[in-house]
């Protein structure tokens, strides 16, 4: 374990996912959930809902040991009747399942999707809100913003430590648009991202706001999106 490694942190509402990734040791992403792509030496895991005490927290974690596509059917054969049976998932495998002592809590009920955070961050956390980043909190605000504005975004944090540039650069907020997707990120390297650059508050959270609601209203508005995590 090195302080700069990656840690994905995932939700699992059910039992039986959490018995999968126990016993036989994978967890499944929908492809495309994570955009981007899934860049992880380690995978950790919120309990959502259905876990009694354990409900609310990060309680285990698990090393990736590879990575395969499969349809829903084919992970889950007893559910072959299910809604999105024909869909394909990232399957991830993991090494043993460790418990994470002491958990990571959510007191503030944050809404939990998808967390890339390091190694060093996820040992030395007690709340969720230790597995950001300052440029992730300045995401956050900015997100935040645009909501009290009538703009809902998806938000994709995906900051390493400074000294080591992720494979797909930045935290981020995407806007689905009518004529295209609106992209802001601390890292904007491409030419038709907007750049997230915190500065003081909250002044700089103003003028990123600005700046991507003018690109969404050139793009024809922005259209809804969904965010919930597929089972």
């Amino acid at each position: 374990m090195y302080p700069e490694d990656r840690v994905l942190v995932g939700v699992i509402n059910r039992k039986l996912d959490l018995e999968k990734a126990q016993l036989e040791h994978w967890y499944r992403i929908p492809q495309g959930r994570v955009s981007g792509g899934i860049y992880t030496e380690y995978v950790a895991f919120f309990l959502s809902r259905n876990f009694n005490e354990l409900n609310g927290g990060i309680h285990y974690y698990a090393r990736r040991t590879g990575i395969e596509l499969a349809h829903r059917r084919d992970l889950l054969p007893d559910e072959a009747n299910h809604s999105r049976a024909d869909n394909v998932y990232h399957k991830l495998q993991l090494g043993e399942l460790r418990r994470k002592d002491p958990p990571i809590l959510n007191p503030t009920k944050r809404p939990i999707a998808f967390i890339y955070t390091t190694w060093d961050r996820f040992e030395q956390a007690r709340v969720i809100a230790d597995l950001y980043s300052e440029a992730d909190w300045f995401v956050a605000r900015v997100y935040r913003s645009l909501a009290q504005s009538g703009v809902p975004s998806e938000r994709t944090e995906r900051i390493w430590e400074a000294s080591r540039i992720s494979e797909d650069g930045g935290a981020q907020l995407r806007i689905e648009c009518v004529d295209g997707i609106v992209i802001a990120s601390t890292s904007a390297r491409e030419e038709h991202v907007i750049p997230l650059t915190a500065g003081p508050l909250p002044d700089a959270v103003y003028v990123a706001r600005d700046a991507i609601l003018a690109e969404v209203e050139a793009k024809g508005g922005w259209i809804m999106i969904n965010t919930s995590i597929e089972e």
